[in-house]
């Protein structure tokens, strides 16, 4: 989309499709960076991140006075498990820069106001998506827990550690992109493709959806677990409609305005002007 050089020539941010397809490839390769800096930099935070991970396990099966361990298959399994934790942190740190890169894409086509409140909305997309992920560590222990109380009693539990790892990021990446949801319903409003009267419309389905997601992404077999992800959920698109109700009302009044500005000029015409 245009480049903020081509602002003023271009205000409504219109291009040809070659170069929206230029734009996306730049954002995408400036994203692409910062994800691989923030992995070069989880090489250094993996093992007490890895620590951290594990402890939730290595509790839980210590408390029931079971064996419990986590368990690396392969002789590459550390070195692939190391990959896989570093590029979870380099996507976590990198966050700030691969969020605004995703809304610099959307926003050209948005008007000038929209742009800017749109955008402080979006200053909110990074502590959203790192509380989604802090959420899901808050209630990863007693996910654990309640899981690992089905063993039987005198088993143990030798978990590998590529499927406890993929568990543990899997959930907090769900968690986390879960919590973005009202952003992008907020920026397809603000672009009018979205009116919060469609989204009320819906609003049946809206939170069984919610509901359901909050049953798959919570790990737990207690109804706990799926009411931390789903409590907020709610009330974050409730948060996200009323913030679209108020943009159409705005919408509204502004395009009333104009077109009362239009009747004006054309009752103060002259019968020269109008010829």
């Amino acid at each position: 989309m245009a480049l903020s050089k081509g602002r003023k020539s271009n205000p409504e941010g219109r291009m040809a499709l070659k170069e929206h397809l230029r734009e996306f490839r730049n954002r995408l390769f400036k994203s692409g960076i910062a994800v691989v800096l923030g992995t070069v930099g989880g090489f250094f935070l993996y093992l007490p991140v890895f620590d951290a991970l594990t402890k939730p396990l290595i509790d839980a099966g210590n408390s029931d006075g079971r064996f419990t361990t986590i368990n690396f298959e392969g002789v590459a399994t550390p070195f692939d498990q190391m990959i896989q934790v570093s590029l979870f942190i380099g996507l976590l740190v990198s966050s700030p820069v691969w969020l605004y890169q995703a809304w610099a894409f959307v926003t050209p086509g948005l008007k000038r106001k929209e742009r800017r409140a749109a955008l402080g909305f979006l200053s909110a997309a990074v502590p959203l998506f790192i509380g989604g992920v802090y959420l899901a560590w808050l209630i990863l222990p007693n996910a654990v827990r309640v899981l690992t109380e089905f063993t039987p009693e005198g088993g143990s539990n030798v978990i590998t550690a590529s499927v406890y790892l993929a568990f543990v990021l899997r959930l907090m990446l769900a968690f986390g992109v879960a919590f973005l949801i009202p952003v992008f319903l907020v920026g397809l409003n603000l672009a009018g493709l979205l009116s919060g009267r469609t989204i009320i419309k819906y609003w049946r389905i809206t939170v069984f959806l919610i509901c359901l997601f909050a049953a798959m992404a919570a790990p737990g077999a207690d109804a706990l677990s799926m009411f931390y992800l789903a409590a907020p959920l709610l009330a974050l698109f409730a948060l996200a409609v009323g913030i679209c109700l108020i943009n159409d009302r705005r919408r509204v009044r502004r395009q009333a305005a104009r077109e009362a500005a239009v009747e004006a000029d054309a009752d103060t015409a002259t019968p020269v002007d109008k010829l």
